[in-house]
């Protein structure tokens, strides 16, 4: 048991034939009282201090584990921000390659289908400029050979004894002799025309059913 200042205090002791001085005694014990209450005055503030220092240290270290325990969530929820962005990153760099893809497939093929346009132009030019070269030449040969008739029938004698200056020319024999060289010039243009029978199949012939091509026509012979 702890004694108390008022326990020491209150002690009395039995006095004995030339026993201590009762007021030094009673003294010092005063002195002791004083310097035992200073002590347990420390100790108890030593102890309150300790109790605080406890409850700081047992905060601190409630403190520690909570931010321990906050850095292991805030370590894992980077993780999962660094995994789902991976994986966002991941998924946009496919749907972007993607449409890259898409695009330049796109591309790809309106340009092809604009070279296959542009060669079936280019054929198809090709094919009409041919036809105009073959109906160019038919032409030529028709008005060729209707020219050379006609060169023939001038070149006739029927024209020498036309502009002869005879007293006996009548204006009957005239028009007789016009009719004659108009019936000459006629055949000569028929015969060119059976010629180039041929090449007039190829000059009169019309596609019905490709209305973008080219069509040439020639005017009659004789009219």
């Amino acid at each position: 048991m702890v004694l108390s200042p008022q326990d020491i205090h209150n002690k009395e002791f039995s006095t004995k034939l030339r026993g201590y001085n009762i007021d030094e005694v009673n003294d010092f014990l005063d002195k002791i009282i004083k310097d035992y209450q200073i002590v347990l005055q420390e100790n108890k503030d030593l102890s309150s201090k300790l109790d605080e220092s406890n409850d700081k240290l047992s905060y601190f270290n409630d403190l520690k584990d909570s931010l321990n325990q906050s850095i292991l969530v805030a370590q894992e929820a980077a993780d999962k921000v660094k995994t789902n962005s991976k994986k966002e990153a991941e998924i946009t760099n496919r749907e972007a390659q993607k449409k890259a893809d898409d695009i330049l497939n796109a591309a790809n093929e309106k340009g092809n289908n604009i070279l296959e346009e542009a060669s079936k132009r280019a054929k198809k030019l090709a094919i009409e400029t041919d036809d105009l070269r073959k109906n160019t030449r038919v032409f030529r040969q028709r008005l060729q050979v209707m020219l050379e008739s006609q060169l023939e029938v001038i070149k006739g004698s029927d024209w020498d004894h036309l502009v002869e200056e005879t007293p006996t020319t009548t204006y009957e024999d005239i028009e007789k002799v016009v009719g004659s060289l108009d019936n000459t010039a006629n055949t000569g243009v028929e015969s060119g025309t059976k010629q180039n029978n041929d090449a007039d199949l190829v000059a009169d012939a019309t596609t019905t059913d490709d209305l973008d091509k080219t069509v040439v026509y020639y005017p009659d012979d004789a009219k």
